[in-house]
Protein backbone atom coordinates (compact mmCIF):
# COMPACT_ATOMS: atom_id res chain seq x y z
CA UNK A 1 0.00 0.00 0.00
CA UNK A 2 1.28 3.36 -0.83
CA UNK A 3 0.78 6.47 0.87
CA UNK A 4 1.97 9.39 -0.38
CA UNK A 5 4.87 7.88 -2.26
CA UNK A 6 5.37 5.91 1.09
CA UNK A 7 5.02 1.97 1.24
CA UNK A 8 3.38 1.89 4.83
CA UNK A 9 3.30 -1.73 4.63
CA UNK A 10 7.38 -1.71 5.51
CA UNK A 11 7.61 1.40 7.93
CA UNK A 12 10.87 1.23 10.08
CA UNK A 13 10.08 3.54 13.25
CA UNK A 14 12.18 4.81 16.11
CA UNK A 15 10.23 5.61 19.35
CA UNK A 16 11.88 7.83 21.84
CA UNK A 17 9.52 8.37 25.28
CA UNK A 18 13.13 8.33 27.49
CA UNK A 19 11.94 6.43 29.78
CA UNK A 20 12.61 2.17 29.19
CA UNK A 21 9.71 1.13 30.22
CA UNK A 22 6.79 2.75 28.44
CA UNK A 23 8.12 3.36 25.51
CA UNK A 24 8.51 -0.28 24.93
CA UNK A 25 4.98 -0.97 25.88
CA UNK A 26 4.01 2.23 23.17
CA UNK A 27 5.89 0.35 20.72
CA UNK A 28 4.25 -3.44 21.59
CA UNK A 29 0.98 -1.75 21.37
CA UNK A 30 1.74 0.09 17.91
CA UNK A 31 3.07 -3.15 16.78
CA UNK A 32 -0.14 -5.07 17.37
CA UNK A 33 -2.10 -2.28 16.36
CA UNK A 34 -0.39 -2.50 12.87
CA UNK A 35 -0.40 -6.72 12.71
CA UNK A 36 -4.02 -6.53 13.24
CA UNK A 37 -4.37 -4.26 10.07
CA UNK A 38 -1.63 -6.15 7.86
CA UNK A 39 0.92 -3.29 8.02
CA UNK A 40 4.53 -4.56 8.33
CA UNK A 41 6.21 -2.26 10.66
CA UNK A 42 9.56 -2.26 12.71
CA UNK A 43 9.46 0.09 15.64
CA UNK A 44 12.04 0.33 17.91
CA UNK A 45 12.13 2.25 21.17
CA UNK A 46 15.11 4.02 22.43
CA UNK A 47 16.46 6.87 24.52
CA UNK A 48 16.73 10.05 22.97
CA UNK A 49 20.85 10.16 22.84
CA UNK A 50 20.44 7.30 20.82
CA UNK A 51 18.27 9.36 17.69
CA UNK A 52 21.55 10.31 15.40
CA UNK A 53 22.51 6.50 15.53
CA UNK A 54 19.14 5.65 13.64
CA UNK A 55 18.19 8.67 11.34
CA UNK A 56 19.49 6.73 8.50
CA UNK A 57 17.50 3.77 8.73
CA UNK A 58 13.86 5.23 10.13
CA UNK A 59 11.02 6.50 7.89
CA UNK A 60 9.32 8.07 11.10
CA UNK A 61 10.49 9.31 14.47
CA UNK A 62 7.97 9.19 17.56
CA UNK A 63 8.61 11.53 20.17
CA UNK A 64 7.02 11.50 23.66
CA UNK A 65 4.84 14.45 24.13
CA UNK A 66 6.63 15.14 27.17
CA UNK A 67 10.16 15.23 25.03
CA UNK A 68 8.76 18.67 22.76
CA UNK A 69 11.33 20.41 23.95
CA UNK A 70 13.92 18.26 22.47
CA UNK A 71 12.18 18.50 18.59
CA UNK A 72 14.81 21.27 17.78
CA UNK A 73 17.88 18.95 18.28
CA UNK A 74 15.92 16.41 17.22
CA UNK A 75 15.35 17.94 13.17
CA UNK A 76 19.21 18.87 13.51
CA UNK A 77 20.49 15.09 13.71
CA UNK A 78 17.61 14.18 11.19
CA UNK A 79 18.86 17.05 8.57
CA UNK A 80 17.87 16.49 5.15
CA UNK A 81 17.22 12.69 5.62
CA UNK A 82 13.40 11.78 4.35
CA UNK A 83 12.95 10.93 8.09
CA UNK A 84 8.95 12.16 9.57
CA UNK A 85 9.28 13.68 13.19
CA UNK A 86 6.30 13.41 14.86
CA UNK A 87 5.24 14.52 18.11
CA UNK A 88 3.40 11.71 19.94
CA UNK A 89 -0.08 13.45 21.36
CA UNK A 90 -0.79 12.80 25.06
CA UNK A 91 -4.15 11.63 24.84
CA UNK A 92 -3.04 8.36 23.26
CA UNK A 93 0.61 8.24 24.75
CA UNK A 94 -0.86 8.44 28.46
CA UNK A 95 -3.29 5.25 27.57
CA UNK A 96 -0.26 3.29 25.60
CA UNK A 97 -3.09 3.20 23.03
CA UNK A 98 -1.37 1.50 20.15
CA UNK A 99 -4.03 2.08 17.50
CA UNK A 100 -4.59 5.70 17.67
CA UNK A 101 -0.64 6.61 17.89
CA UNK A 102 -0.53 4.09 14.49
CA UNK A 103 -3.43 6.16 13.13
CA UNK A 104 -1.61 9.34 13.86
CA UNK A 105 1.31 7.93 12.26
CA UNK A 106 -0.07 6.98 9.00
CA UNK A 107 -1.94 10.23 9.29
CA UNK A 108 1.36 11.80 9.20
CA UNK A 109 3.25 9.81 6.85
CA UNK A 110 -0.23 9.77 4.25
Amino acid sequence: MEMGGINVEKLNVLLVCGSGASSGFMAANIRKAASAKGIELKITARGESEIENYIEEIDALMVGPHLAYILDEVEEFVGDAPVKVILMKPEYYATLDGEQALTHLLEEMG
